[in-house]
């Protein structure tokens, strides 16, 4: 669990880094940047979100067929999320004049609606970059090789820090972009990791090229595999993260306030959420590998490293929370004197500590969702996450809607809703279905076979 999910577990974190270090550097520009950097960055991934979970299978579905004993369609299997990928791109460009009508009618603070415009335009511009770079992750991360995953995320993460910081602030000459400066250190720290992912991809010499070659072609069987499988995580992802967006609205409609608190608050929760997702990839990698090559006792012992691993990372992050709440949030205190700060601090610090209540429960719910999906139960996974998340919204919706009992409330609700979504997903997997799945075709399921990632000496051609 270790070789696979830390490199991802690194790999995700850098992302956040990404993204985090991009809304720090607008804080210190001015604090409604980085509320539109929020909203707008969150909406960009929402209509992305489909297309991010549909490739994402390409995960379990490598690791099926290398456990499977079918290295030579592991490659078919990547290419097919790349066209994915490619297709998908058109597509999200119609997005833009959608949002250009839907933000300056849902009642935003009217300072952040033209730069959150700014901001979502530029990064679902540059979409098809991260669609496949994710492709890509998906195919290194079902063969276990999550070690290229995370040379690419690093590479990224450097690059965007410092072009943000270079092109935000306007150093060595060049003029202060500001938000604009953040999207185009994004976009070009993602080309940086498609190209490094590139690289490892073409990196096999000789004889091997033409065969190469001839795996750019669709596959209509392991196409269908991947839409029919793939297509439940995407709409899992994009009804999830839609709820997610509507949470986020629903805090910035309260105010000014209210909208800087909870951008605080969620980009400190998505430090500590984020890089459990990497724990999450390494949980279905290893599931589906293991469930492909029946060998069963040693899916339980990936469930239980992936939630070992998942309670470690979680006791770090939940004492930062209780003990230095001031701490996280004055991160983003800007340079400059400001009242909406100084408004926003003390539900800021409130909201930070009640988030430490579902850290360690957080972990157990990603780590089920990553064993179920493995084992190929997407479709109840997409069905249960999907009804937890509008749960929430609808919680959320009622506290300050219609009972208007304030943001604080409502964090509280949330946060208290959340404790017993765990209990379902662990339900569903110790009912033990996955035992009864299909064996993939041509396994020997009497056979077991030796599953070490580094007895094949290559990328799972």
């Amino acid at each position: 669990m270790l070789a696979v999910a830390l490199p991802m577990v690194v790999s995700l974190s850098c992302d956040t880094v990404m993204t985090f270090t991009d809304r720090w550097f607008l804080s210190r520009v001015d604090v409604n940047l980085m509320n539109a950097a929020f909203a707008g960055g969150v909406s960009a991934f929402v209509v992305q979100t489909f297309f991010i979970g549909l490739i994402g299978y390409t995960t379990a579905l490598v690791a099926q067929e290398y456990g499977a004993g079918h290295p030579e369609r592991c490659r078919r299997a990547g290419v097919q999320a790349l066209w994915v990928a490619l297709l998908a791109w058109p597509l999200l460009l119609l997005c833009i004049p959608l949002a250009h009508w839907l933000f300056p009618r849902l009642g935003l603070p009217a300072a952040q609606v033209p730069p959150l415009l700014v901001f979502f335009d530029l990064l679902v511009g540059g979409s098809v970059l991260g669609l496949a770079r994710g492709a890509l992750s998906g195919y290194f991360s079902g063969l276990g090789r999550t070690r290229v995953v995370m040379v690419a995320s690093l590479a990224a993460m450097l690059s965007n820090v410092g072009l943000s910081w270079v092109l935000i602030f306007g150093r060595f000459g060049l003029p202060a972009l500001g938000i604009v400066g953040a999207a185009i250190g994004t976009l070009c720290a993602s080309g940086i990791a498609l190209g490094i992912l590139l690289a490892a991809w073409f990196r096999l010499p000789g004889p091997r090229v033409k065969e190469r070659r001839d795996a750019w072609r669709i596959d209509p069987g392991l196409m269908g595999e991947l839409l029919r499988k793939g297509t439940p995580s995407g709409a899992e992802f994009i009804l999830n993260m839609s709820a997610f967006q509507c949470m986020i609205l629903l805090f910035q409609r309260q105010g000014a306030d209210s909208a800087t608190a909870a951008t605080i608050v969620f980009n400190w929760d998505m430090v500590s959420f984020v890089p459990l997702v990497g724990i999450e990839i390494g949980t279905t990698s290893l599931v589906g590998r293991y469930i492909g090559a029946r060998q069963f006792a040693a899916v339980r012992r990936a469930l239980g490293s992936g939630m070992r691993l998942g309670w470690t990372f979680s006791a770090v992050v939940l004492a930062a929370f209780l003990l230095f709440p001031g701490v996280l949030v004055d991160v983003f205190r800007p340079e400059t004197s400001s009242a909406l700060f100084e408004g926003a601090r003390g539900l800021s610090v409130d909201m930070v500590r009640i988030a430490s209540v579902y850290i360690g429960v957080e972990a157990v719910l990603l780590v089920y969702a990553g064993a179920l999906r493995g084992s190929g139960d997407t479709f109840w996974v997409m069905g249960a996450m999907v009804a937890m998340h509008w749960t929430l919204v609808a919680a959320q919706w009622v506290t300050l809607e219609v009972l208007h009992l304030g943001s604080l409330a409502a964090w509280g609700v949330l946060v208290v809703s959340f404790l017993f979504f765990p209990l379902v997903l662990g339900l569903r997997w110790r009912r033990g279905l996955w035992r009864t799945r299909p064996v993939a075709p041509g396994t020997a399921a009497d056979q077991p076979r030796s599953l070490d990632l580094e007895a094949r000496g290559d990328w799972g051609d």
